[in-house]
């Protein structure tokens, strides 16, 4: 006669282990969740990005809806992030202190905001998480390296040696948004 001797798995894990597998081979092969640094942003607003000397930001307030600030700004694309040089005592760097980490931005260029007449609310938009990064030194170099070629006929003569005065001081912080899923 022979003997049996115990499974190695039970009926059930077979079965829970078969459904999971199942499950994994209909994802499909990348998923890209909030916060994910490998989330991109649109082909449209990816192309926006590579042409575009402009982004135009606002700060989500904590009940979701967008806020009032808006500002037009030149920013760095490092990888998929925008990275941002502002002044630490504007709403930018004030919101991000104020736990207001997600942004909406817009990007394209269509001037001031105020002058647009809400023009830049038809560019390639995405949610972004806001973060101050002022104390990473090879992104604070990176960044000013490439607006020195970006923004060098715009008025980098004038603005480059504020940005770079401003970082060393702490009058200026340079922030990082990150694309994440709406």
């Amino acid at each position: 006669m022979v003997e049996f001797s115990q499974p190695v798995i039970s009926r059930r894990e077979f079965v829970c282990g078969a459904a999971a597998l199942s499950g994994a081979i209909l994802l499909p092969a990348r998923v890209a969740w909030p916060g994910d640094p490998e989330f991109r942003v649109s082909q449209e607003a990816q192309a926006a990005i590579e042409k575009s000397n402009l982004i135009y930001i606002t700060p989500i307030k904590s009940d979701g809806n967008e806020s009032a600030c808006h500002a037009e700004v030149w920013f760095y694309a490092d990888g998929a992030d925008l990275l941002v040089v502002t002044k630490q005592e504007l709403w930018r760097s004030q919101a991000v202190k104020r736990g207001l980490d997600r942004a909406r931005i817009w990007v394209g260029d269509f001037g001031v905001w105020k002058r647009s007449k809400g023009a830049f609310r038809k560019a390639p938009t995405f949610l972004a998480r806001a973060e101050h990064i002022s104390s990473d030194a090879a992104a604070v170099e990176r960044t000013l390296k490439a607006m020195a070629v970006k923004y060098a006929d715009e008025g980098w003569s004038t603005y480059g040696p504020l940005f770079k005065e401003g970082l060393s001081d702490g009058s200026r912080v340079l922030l990082r948004y990150r694309p994440v899923a709406a």
